[in-house]
């Protein structure tokens, strides 16, 4: 099975994780990431300046109508949604918070699990809520691959917690170690 997409969530606790993950992906790594993470609202510089630092690939935040392409990192902007329509583009929106946050994690992984279907990565990181259990249960409702970090390990476990027990039968929960390792052994496109 060769992934289109993959599709990271987290909120307090996961920048680290976050981090850790996106320096270990190779430079030649051409499976776009997508990462959806709970920012500060009013802090538009900085964060996308951060990731670059450590990742071997560009981060990006994307514009509207803008095509996904492999071998990116797309950040979600702070204080938009992060929608994946299926034509392989973001469709950025300023609707009400989910969850108390915009970005959704929710919204990412659901749009980006109907538009890829078993094509489809999900990644639930640390977090202090429960955004990203019902868009992970998406993912796997659409036939994509559902990855948990093991809340054992997690710095804030609610979110790894709430996705386990939303989707019930996750196909992987590991250690961030464990998930870097797992991201890049996935056959590309």
């Amino acid at each position: 099975m060769k992934y289109k997409v993959v599709i990271i969530g987290g909120s307090a606790g996961s920048f680290q994780v976050v981090t850790k993950i996106i320096s270990k992906l190779p430079k030649d790594y051409n499976i776009p990431v997508v990462l959806a993470l709970h920012r500060l609202k009013h802090v538009r510089h900085g964060f996308v300046e951060a990731l670059s630092i450590k990742a071997n690939l560009p981060v990006i935040e994307p514009l509207d109508k803008e095509n996904i392409k492999p071998g990116k990192i797309y950040l979600a902007p702070a204080n938009y949604h992060l929608y994946v329509e299926l034509t392989g583009t973001f469709a950025l929106s300023t609707e009400e918070p989910v969850n108390h946050s915009r970005p959704g994690i929710d919204l990412t992984f659901a749009t980006a699990g109907y538009a890829y279907k078993n094509k489809a990565v999900g990644v639930i990181l640390s977090g202090a809520n429960k955004d990203g259990a019902l868009g992970l249960k998406k993912v796997k409702d659409y036939g994509g691959v559902t990855v948990v970090q093991d809340p054992s390990e997690a710095q804030m476990p609610t979110m790894p917690n709430a996705a386990i027990e939303r989707t019930k039968k996750i196909d992987h929960i590991l250690s961030a170690d464990e998930i870097i390792k797992f991201l890049i052994s996935l056959p590309k496109p």
